[in-house]
Order: structure tokens, then C-alpha cells, then sequence
């Protein structure tokens, strides 16, 4: 902030820091997404040509619990289980009031036409005005340009109106479909990371991927 030694900007101590009292509302304009935005220590609602990024609702884990069922999903990501336990999804959604609250974390349930297609979110470390983004697309809409756009958007948020420096994401190796997806949004390929997660047991490589807010955007 101007004439401040905080490192955090106004937008993020918002998020990680409602107790100081500062009440200014979130004015932004996306490249690529409208935004309704909310009172501070909740989730705005993004919009693009054909997706709505909402928060979750209470009602959502029956939907959650069977997309998360199916195992090519599930194996794309690190810590999704297959088979998905029952309850799981409610257990998951019930997190996020707090998750948002904290700062910490913000996710997105990810819809076109009303229906859930996917989630995306940003785990948020404020003091580097840093975050990593991870998500999910249902099985039945890989294909179809969904992650890019809500990428986009995701992006676009994180720089303009929470005012982070550095948003990066990492895939599994043998997910090449994800780096082109961020390739796509302008996110810069930094380098492989062996071994760097263990997924079920196994050592697994990583893809890591990153974009600062100077960064051109496509």
C-alpha cells in the first residue's frame, strides 16, 4: 500500500487480515471476467462468456461426490482418493466458510448452463502475495476449453483484485493436457520437479508453471 511498509496490498489484508478494521470495498476490472463482488472474507462470483465460478453450496455434494467418483478425474490430481469415501463431498464443501474466511484458500465451483463442470482455487500464501492454483474438470467436459477460460478468469482476479505477484500451478508428467492449458493462459513453464510428490505411495514429477502480474496476458 502507498506510504505503508506492509508488503500485503489493501485487496489481500482484506482476506488475510479483517481485523484490522479496513473496510474498503474489492473495485476491479478483469480482462476476461465480470465480477460480483462481495462483503470482505468472501468468495466474488466470476463470469465469463460461458462459465460461472460461484462459491459451493451445502446442496452441491451430491453432484461433487459423483464427479469426484470417477477415477480418470481423480487421478489427475494429488489428493483426491479413489474409490471417493461417502460423505466426502459434504466433508470438503463444509470446509470452504472457513478456508475463505482465513484467506488461506478460495475456491470456486466452476458451472456453465447451472450445472457443475469442475472447481478451481488458489492456495493463497499472503506474506509472498503468492498463490497456487489447482483444479478439477468433470470427465465428461475435458475437451472443451472449460479449464482455459476458468483459468482466465481465476488469473485475472488473483492479480487485479486480490493484487497477488506470482500465481503457479504444477501438473503430473503424465498430464500433458494440463500444461497446455497453462501455456495457453500465458503461464510460463519454470521446470520439472522430480519426484516432488508421492501420490499413493509413488514418487511422481511435476510440471511447475507460473505467471507474475507484469506478465503479458494473452
Amino acid at each position: 500500500m502507498r506510504g505503508s511498509r506492509n508488503p500485503v496490498p489493501r485487496a489481500l489484508a482484506l482476506l488475510v487480515g479483517r481485523a484490522s478494521g479496513v473496510q474498503t470495498a474489492l473495485v476491479c476490472e478483469l480482462r476476461c471476467a465480470q465480477v460480483e463482488t462481495t462483503m470482505p472474507g468472501q468468495l466474488d462470483t466470476l463470469r465469463t462468456t460461458r462459465l460461472v465460478l460461484r462459491p459451493f453450496r451445502p446442496d452441491d455434494a451430491p453432484v461433487v461426490q459423483r464427479l469426484l467418483s470417477e477415477r480418470a478425474v481423480a487421478e489427475q490430481t494429488l489428493t483426491i482418493p479413489h474409490p471417493y469415501p461417502e460423505g466426502a463431498a459434504t466433508e470438503f464443501i463444509g470446509q470452504h466458510a472457513e478456508w475463505i474466511s482465513s484467506g488461506k484458500r478460495l475456491i470456486w465451483a466452476i458451472t456453465q448452463d447451472e450445472q457443475i463442470v469442475g472447481a478451481m482455487g488458489l492456495h493463497i500464501v499472503a506474506a509472498h502475495r503468492r498463490a497456487e492454483v489447482g483444479y478439477w474438470i468433470a470427465r465428461a467436459h475435458w475437451g472443451q476449453g472449460i479449464a482455459t477460460e476458468a483459468l482466465r478468469a481465476v488469473l485475472a482476479h488473483g492479480f487485479d483484485a486480490i493484487e497477488l505477484h506470482r500465481i503457479e500451478a504444477q501438473h503430473f508428467l503424465e498430464n500433458p493436457a494440463s500444461g497446455a492449458v497453462m501455456r495457453k493462459v500465458g503461464m510460463t513453464h519454470e521446470g520439472r520437479l522430480r519426484g516432488v510428490v508421492l501420490r499413493d505411495g509413488v514418487p511422481r514429477d511435476n510440471e511447475l508453471y507460473a505467471m507474475l502480474r507484469t506478465d503479458p496476458r494473452p
